[in-house]
């Protein structure tokens, strides 16, 4: 299987893992926000537990530290993060490191720190977070996959499966979703939809 897969949700809680977990999906980012080192060194040990022994893989966001300890094997850093992690403690502990872009800025710190793959976004408005940037347009995932070349490159941001197809043409390899399920009225069956619809595009 690709790392990441081509449909990547990005969820909040335990529950919603447990629930993709069931539905098959491939990688799943655990993204949990403002927890001490504690609670993410719990939830990330939970969440281990729940997706061991399944098909799916979880990249855990920004907690590198809580990562290392339990074990993990793959990681999301946004520019904050990774201004601060240390790269040579998350590359002993054979992390994947997925990480966050929105400008050339971005893009050469992250290029820098050699990861597994880039993420470039929001590609469309998204009212889940207060962006400090503009929605980057489809013709934005072209340039950034000429750019960085044989890296796997996530588009992620206010994406609906019914742009997956345009967005894949234009050069990513792997699409996160996050309201797409979470605020879909009938998440699971908009999950094997994905699922089936990006193994027609692979």
């Amino acid at each position: 299987m690709p790392y990441p897969d081509r449909f990547y949700p990005v969820i909040d809680s335990l529950a919603w893992l447990e629930r993709l977990t069931k539905l098959g999906v491939g990688t799943v980012q655990l993204r949990a926000k403002n927890l001490n080192d504690g609670e993410a060194l719990k939830i990330v040990t939970d969440a281990l537990a729940i997706t061991q022994g399944t098909a799916t893989k979880l990249i855990v966001n920004d907690y590198w530290r809580a990562a290392i300890v339990a074990g993990a094997r793959h990681l999301h850093l946004g520019q904050e993060d990774l201004a601060e992690a240390d790269l040579a403690a998350i590359r002993e502990a054979k992390l994947t490191l997925g990480i966050s872009t929105h400008d050339d800025a971005e893009l050469e710190a992250a290029l820098a720190a050699r990861p597994d793959y880039i993420a470039l976004g929001p590609i469309f408005p998204t009212t889940l977070k207060a962006m400090r940037f503009a929605p980057q347009g489809i013709p934005k995932i072209t340039e950034w996959k000429k750019r960085i070349g044989d890296i796997p490159l996530v588009a992620i941001g206010g994406i609906k499966l019914e742009q997956a197809a345009e967005i894949f043409a234009a050069g990513a390899d792997s699409i996160a979703v996050v309201s797409d399920v979470t605020q879909n009225p009938d998440p699971d069956a908009r999950v094997r939809t994905w699922l089936d619809a990006t193994k027609e595009m692979a």
